[in-house]
């Protein structure tokens, strides 16, 4: 087969620039965001102008979440955008929609408060993004706005959403997974290799987010065995925001890889750069989202969507002790009379306490060279390396022994976990798994599909 190369991008959650976002209430919502908000269309503008220039590929795909949050202005401006980006730069694209693209009540910012534009249904989804993959597919499910393309002779894009008129997130049923099986066997039968796209992860992009329904696609491992089982070994997604590489193998001895990407507007801000070689052989790596044009008080644009997530970070940690039943609902914990005496009083001991500190509450040691730090600044870093892929603290540095201790000590207690699927996770595997990379590269791989 002749080699594919193309770029992705996810989850650009563009927002109009003629709808407002700034105000007292909005610089409150942005405490405890991960991503960007008035900022968005100028870096999608920035990330597209560079796609343009990028003469190794003809072809971008989009891995949903195309709007902020379903505003009707932000898709028929961010279905503008993708139209100039075509007719100038001659590129194909190959979009999916997803749950942030529709919305009834979507909401926006100004010196009065909260605002609330004018939604997007599901139904009018295909009025604005037919042009990028769906008018030209070779095989369509309506339905769930999905489809089949050709990227090349050799090459075909299954593109999967889990939305649905009235429905968003939704596990797929035997008769969509029949579709999807039908169309795997087509592409084998008129020997073409064929990838998948969705904007769900399907597995999760780090064994801790295992334990959070949202995380992933709902029965996963139905999507898995019937993707790999015929021939789909490989599948792009995003939704988390963060940047893994992870692979599982079926029950029948096929390998399945999912590459989830950071969001083009919040940190990690990365698109990808991928390498069909031939069927057994993927090559993927990493570009930074390019500099945009925006007041950033002095900052580069990797520092400016750094400093937004560790924003996020350092208000939950301040709302544990200021506003603990808000702080609950954001890590989704159930709010109880005794939580909410618990919280004030650990996130004021939290805000003051070193590494040390932190790791005596657990009867462990913290190493030397770490001690002294301060545990705020120790926390939003490994939070932030959980997103951010390649996670750091592993076995042999002073964060990770510092971590694993703790984890130890909390495993004698907590043996295992439930993950929101059903599945059992060993406790301290979870974690050394989660704050340590001990796989696949999530930046840059070479994928062996079988």
């Amino acid at each position: 087969m002749v080699p594919l190369k193309f770029y992705l991008i996810t989850d650009t959650h563009y927002f109009a620039p003629d709808l407002d976002a700034f105000g007292d209430a909005y610089e409150e919502f942005m405490d405890g965001e991960q991503k960007c908000f008035a900022e968005t269309a100028a870096i999608d503008k920035a990330a597209f102008e560079w796609l343009e220039n990028a003469d190794d590929a003809d072809i971008v795909l989009i891995a949903g979440d195309l709007s902020f949050n379903g505003e009707k202005k932000s898709n028929e401006a961010f279905s503008g955008l993708l139209h100039d980006f075509k007719e100038k730069s001659g590129k194909r694209i190959f979009a999916v929609t997803a749950g942030h693209d529709f919305n009834d009540h979507p909401f926006a910012f100004n010196e009065s408060g909260r605002l609330e534009p004018e939604g997007t249904g599901f139904s009018e989804l295909l009025g604005y993004y037919s042009d990028f993959g769906y008018k030209d597919a070779v095989a369509f499910n309506e339905k769930h706005l999905s489809y089949v393309a050709e990227l090349s002779e050799d090459v075909r894009l299954l593109v999967i959403c889990n939305d649905i008129e009235g429905k968003k997130h939704i596990a797929y049923d035997d008769e969509f997974l029949g579709w999807i099986e039908e169309q795997a066997k087509k592409a084998r039968a008129g020997g073409k290799m064929m990838i998948a796209m969705e904007h769900y992860p399907v597995l999760p992009g780090q064994p801790i987010l295992a334990l959070i329904g949202d995380a992933r696609q709902a029965e996963a491992q139905k999507l898995i065995e019937t993707l790999a089982d015929n021939g789909v070994h490989l599948i792009f997604t995003g939704h988390m925001h963060n940047q893994s590489i992870n692979m599982t193998q079926t029950a029948k001895g096929n390998r399945f890889y999912d590459v989830c990407t950071g969001s083009a507007i919040g940190w990690p801000a990365f698109m990808r750069r991928v390498t069909i070689q031939d069927e057994e052989t993927v090559f993927v790596e990493s570009v930074p989202v390019p500099d945009f044009d925006w007041d950033k008080k002095g900052l580069t644009g990797e520092e400016y969507l750094k400093a937004q997530f560790d924003r996020l970070i350092r208000t939950l940690i301040e709302r544990m002790r200021t506003d603990p039943e808000r702080f609950m609902r954001k890590v989704n914990i159930k709010p109880t009379p005794l939580l909410q005496k618990v919280f004030p009083v650990l996130g004021k001991k939290l805000s003051k306490m070193t590494v040390g500190g932190f790791a005596r509450l657990f009867l462990v040691s913290a190493d030397p060279q770490i001690r002294k730090d301060p545990f705020v600044e120790f926390a939003v870093s490994f939070v932030r390396s959980v997103f951010e892929g390649n996670q750091p603290y592993v076995e042999g540095t002073p964060g990770g022994d510092t971590l694993l201790k703790v984890f130890k000590r909390i495993g004698r207690f907590v043996k295992t976990l439930k993950g929101s699927q059903g599945e059992t996770l060993d406790f301290y595997e979870t974690m050394k798994h989660t704050v340590g990379n001990y796989g696949i590269d999530d930046y840059k791989a070479v994928l062996k599909l079988k």
